[in-house]
């Protein structure tokens, strides 16, 4: 449930603590292959950005999650030395992209947006042998009912290819308990992180704007990959 507080959203949930089918079921997905097949809108995304990510050389940071890429200008922004892509599902989302400050935006050539199914891209990366500098995370749906725990992300079947994919993992979310679920996922999976209260000067995604203009705080996770 998610009840509205002036222009935040607090998120509330049925289940106290970790999920209590959190081993089991991220255990599971750590021993078996996850083998959907492709849809063909993302196979095709990925095929097309392959090309640019092999002419380009440079390092890559993936996205992921986001929304209308605001996230993904500052994080190109912050580093020209690597190629980033930023990932949604919504094409609505990825179509406000940001263009209030379009002249600056036109002199950033290190960034895509791309509009896809993250099931299917990861592990498309993952199968390209692809390595990752850095991977963000950012306030993403938390999905916080309690029979939802597999539409988490380190629930999901998809969680080894985050894993695969290596970097320096940055995962920020207002639901504490989101990220203190994918810490122990990921510590199922020999990974150390470290988890924090996140603050700064500046927000750089719309949710993060909003919760902490209304008080919330973000907790974020890091580890290397």
């Amino acid at each position: 449930m998610i009840d509205s507080i002036g222009d935040s959203r607090i998120i509330s949930s049925n289940q106290e603590g970790l999920n209590e089918k959190l081993d089991e079921v991220v255990l599971k997905h750590l021993q078996h292959d996850f083998k959907k097949p492709y849809q063909t809108h993302t196979l095709e995304a990925f095929k097309e950005v392959e090309k640019w990510i092999e002419q380009q050389g440079k390092p890559i940071i993936f996205d992921s999650c986001c929304g209308v890429g605001e996230s993904t200008f500052h994080i190109a922004k912050a580093h020209p030395e690597a190629i980033v892509l930023g990932m949604d599902k919504s094409a609505d989302r990825l179509s406000k992209h940001p263009n209030d400050n379009e002249q600056v935006i036109q002199t950033l050539d290190n960034y895509r947006l791309l509009q896809v199914n993250l099931n299917d891209f990861w592990r498309l990366a993952v199968e390209a042998e692809w390595t990752l500098s850095h991977h963000y995370l950012l306030y993403p749906n938390p999905w916080p009912k309690a029979k939802h725990l597999q539409r988490r992300w380190h629930g999901s079947a998809v969680f080894p290819s985050i894993i695969k994919l290596g970097g320096k993992l940055d995962l920020r979310s207002n639901w504490f308990t989101y990220v203190e679920e994918f810490q122990r996922a990921l510590a199922l999976a020999n990974v150390e992180s470290h988890i924090d209260i996140y603050s700064a000067d500046q927000a750089i995604t719309p949710f993060e704007r909003k919760y902490w203009a209304s008080g919330q705080q973000s907790l974020r996770l890091l580890c290397d990959l």
